[in-house]
């Protein structure tokens, strides 16, 4: 994700953001103001940001002071100008206790606001960093114009303040909320990464004008939805703005396609991802040492393979024991003069293509929007967004949060940086509801009530979707971890480090999602009459990437040869070789639809000639020879033998 959400709390927590977060992530001398201290770090000032900023005398735009900072975040949530009311009334004579009640919004608190943390994705903060000055500028108002509207569609459709006993009543906050937003240009381990700190403050007012607290567990819950819009938005902002386009890149194979700018060649974004190979170095150790840990008594701790949970909790401790220490911020022309000499150096990327990146990346878009048109069909988008929420989440139960991230996400790979209409999002949404979605909750309370916490699950059952699941068998501390859950472990070579063996995974999710959305478009398009639906259903298969259509060749040096008679393969791989060369994404479809009914056509054949030749082995006069066969295979399909106190002689 591109949004982070972290929770700041008066003490501690506040004084380290105070410390450092604004001034760049660098380390603020003592007894150094905060203007003089982001002077010298050579970062912007704080801006405020919101539509809760009138009811407390604030103006959008205007400057956060120190003092501001520490009344609304740091004394437990007092007015911003606390100091100044306080003083004014004990002028006029009234008593110190009552001052400081007026100073005060609402209930004293713990957690006084959030950390949203916004950055695009690398492609978008690398043309930012090797850009001219107007790029710079067109790329920093296009991630202001998304974190605005981001912002907005907290305050309308996530804020929400909770009251009555137990917070059992909510209401949205109708004055909106109060934000303090800090630029900061580069990342812990100096490569170029343009993100923004936005301290969003957790006190709202209600219609009654009384001051409450905002519910933040809804905030975490709509992170990820926050993130696909913040996603969709900045890279359509920029690709319109400087005639850009998006592709998909997989970034790990399995997981789901990232949408960068097409044309900034892989090679520089590897060049700022020194982070992310430590981390994924870090990373394949703790695995190892997840799936042979064991007890006092030497049984195994874990599961002898890594699920995706697992795996996530894995990452983020990789990331905490491989953070580097804060460097001193630096200027931001001192910064850019500093990566375009390290890239030319160290990317293994042309210098040329360095200097004269948006061109390349202008060509590269020419040829995407030459191919890929931009339509949006919604009935067939909530196709996939209720099969792919159905498969990712545990249980195929969900949320309309889910659906609504999900929807954003297929609007960005489908637009390809393109613009959409207002309300897109939403109207695919309620279409995946109304047509794709039962309604399985159980309103017991008055949050069950509300339609951002009814429960959903798909028109389809699930079982016909995932994949077979087997037992795995646990492996013995001192030997590899099997290949295969359901395969006995193999002897680990002595001196064999981690990462030297693959590790067992669970079947990642994001590959039987695609998978189900697939299966779905190919039920509706078989049942519908071909007509614009069909022509759509091409262009978003052809807006995927290759690497989810078909597999590379094995074999590079046998790509232009003709495959070898026999057995009519599912899918022809020399076909489609030649269909990415000579055809366009919509005629690429028909040839892939195509394939599915002849694969279709292939399992059915193989499915009567297995049923055929089990009934041959029934009749006994036909039966073949027996032959040997492993210890294994005895243990699993060795038949019953009959009991001694059972059968005929019995007479039971």
């Amino acid at each position: 994700m591109t949004v982070d959400m972290r929770v700041i709390r008066a003490g501690r927590m506040y004084r380290y953001y105070l410390r450092e977060t604004v001034v760049g992530d660098g380390r603020r001398p003592a007894r150094t103001p905060l203007r003089v201290a982001q002077e010298q770090a050579g970062v912007p000032v704080g801006r405020w940001m919101g539509r809760g900023l009138a009811v407390l005398g604030l103006a959008p735009g205007e400057e956060v002071t120190e003092a501001q900072l520490r009344n609304l975040f740091g004394e437990r949530g007092r007015h911003p100008y606390a100091d100044r009311i306080e003083a004014d009334l004990l002028a006029q004579g009234d008593s110190p206790k009552q001052a400081f009640r007026a100073g005060a919004i609402g209930r004293r608190v713990t957690v006084t606001g959030v950390d949203f943390v916004f950055r695009p994705q690398p492609t978008i903060y690398l043309l930012w960093a090797f850009g001219d000055e107007e790029t710079r500028r067109v790329i920093e108002a296009a991630h202001e114009y998304a974190i605005v509207r981001v912002l907005e569609w907290i305050e309308d459709e996530v804020a929400v303040i909770r009251y009555g006993k137990d917070g059992v009543y909510r209401v949205r906050p109708p004055g909106g909320l109060v934000a303090a937003r800090f630029r900061h240009y580069e990342a812990r381990s100096g490569m170029p990464l343009l993100h923004d700190h936005l301290l969003l403050s957790v006190k709202g007012q209600r219609l009654d004008g009384k001051w409450g607290s905002i519910h933040t567990t809804a905030l975490h819950e709509n992170t990820v939805a926050a993130s696909a819009l913040y996603n969709e938005l900045v890279a359509a902002e920029v690709c319109e703005a400087l005639g850009l386009a998006t592709e998909p890149r997989i970034v790990t194979p399995g997981h789901r396609p990232v949408m960068e700018i097409a044309g900034v060649p892989h090679e520089l974004i590897r060049w700022t991802s020194r982070r992310s190979d430590q981390i994924a170095a870090c990373l394949t150790e703790l695995e190892e040492e997840y799936v042979t840990a064991v007890d006092d008594d030497g049984e195994p701790r874990f599961l002898p393979v890594v699920s995706e949970r697992a795996r996530a909790k894995l990452n983020q401790i990789a990331a905490c024991k491989t953070r580097p220490p804060k460097q001193s911020a630096r200027p931001l022309a001192q910064l850019r003069a500093w990566w375009k000499v390290s890239a030319i150096l160290t990317s293994g990327v042309a210098a040329d293509v360095i200097t004269s990146l948006l061109k390349y990346a202008r060509a590269a878009a020419a040829a995407i929007r030459a191919r890929v048109a931009a339509v949006v069909d919604v009935a067939l988008a909530a196709v996939d967004v209720a099969a792919t929420v159905f498969v990712m989440n545990e249980g195929g139960r969900f949320h309309r949060r889910h659906l609504l991230a999900e929807a954003r996400r297929h609007l960005a790979l489908a637009l390809r940086g393109r613009r959409r209409e207002p309300g897109l999002d939403e109207t695919i949404v309620a279409a995946a509801i109304s047509t794709y979605c039962l309604d399985i909750s159980e309103p017991k309370t008055v949050r069950g009530l509300e339609a951002g916490y009814r429960l959903y699950t798909a028109r389809w059952a699930l079982s016909d979707l995932t994949a077979r699941r087997r037992t795995p068998v646990v492996p013995d501390p001192d030997r590899r971890p099997p290949a295969d859950p359901g395969e006995p472990a193999a002897p680990r070579l002595s001196g064999q480090d981690a990462g030297e063996w693959e590790i067992p995974r669970v079947p990642l999710q994001y590959e039987r999602a695609v998978l189900a959305g697939a299966v779905v478009r190919e039920k509706l398009r078989t049942t519908v009459v071909r007509g614009r639906g069909y022509d759509v259903a091409r262009h978003q298969q052809a807006a995927m990437p290759e690497q989810l259509l078909a597999p590379e060749p094995a074999d590079p040096e046998r790509d232009d040869q003709e495959p070898e008679a026999g057995v009519e393969e599912a899918i022809d791989m020399a076909a489609l070789r030649a269909l990415k060369a000579s055809r366009t994404d919509v005629e690429a479809l028909d040839f892939t639809a195509e394939q599915l009914r002849r694969a279709t056509e292939v399992f059915t054949k193989a499915g009567d000639e297995a049923a055929a030749r089990t009934k041959k082995c029934t009749d006994p006069l036909d039966a073949p020879a027996p032959h040997p066969v492993r210890e294994d295979d005895q243990r699993a399909h060795r038949p019953q033998q009959p009991d001694r106190h059972r059968g005929p002689e019995t007479g039971r």
